[in-house]
């Protein structure tokens, strides 16, 4: 039997898994397509699971990078979800894909009982008690939006990931 950090990075992996299966084959015109009203691309979608959840929750909370990374020159928040047009499908692939390299060698050598080591003043009373929580948010966040790129994939294409 497995114990709790292999279950969880195993589900975390496994909706990881999703988030680049769905997308795979996809055009550069399709991978940049807005295919809802607020706009988000599935481009878009990776790089926000790349910057604002990997990055942000594995490599600054849990093992307190800085924050400064999510703020451009002037101060201002970055926005994750865009997508500038010299940046490439590939590279926003890679990042993803680093940024869960690098989480994983966190996840493994932090207990999970283990608090955050950095509080992002933004969360008020949000109590996030330990590495833990942390993993179940993130396979939460990372499972709904292989869910939204499964809608996405459907739109574009009439792809489905799982059909039973």
């Amino acid at each position: 039997m497995t114990d709790d950090r292999q279950s969880m990075l195993n589900s975390l992996q496994y909706s990881r898994n999703h988030v680049l299966g769905i997308l795979e084959g996809m055009t550069d015109e399709q991978l940049r397509h807005p295919f809802l009203r607020s706009g988000w691309t599935c481009l878009g979608m990776v790089k926000h699971l790349a910057l604002d959840v990997e990055h942000y929750w594995f490599r600054c909370i849990v093992a307190s990078e800085s924050l400064q990374f999510f703020e451009t020159e002037s101060g201002e928040a970055q926005d994750a979800w865009q997508v500038e047009p010299d940046e490439s499908a590939a590279a926003i692939f890679d990042l993803y894909r680093r940024e869960i390299e690098k989480a994983n060698e966190i996840i493994n050598a932090t207990s999970l009982d283990a608090p955050p080591r950095l509080r992002d003043e933004r969360w008020g009373d949000w109590a996030i008690p330990d590495l833990r929580f942390i993993m179940l948010h993130v396979i939460t966040e990372t499972s709904c939006h292989a869910g939204h790129l499964d809608a996405a994939r459907e739109l574009a294409d009439g792809r489905q990931w799982l059909v039973l």
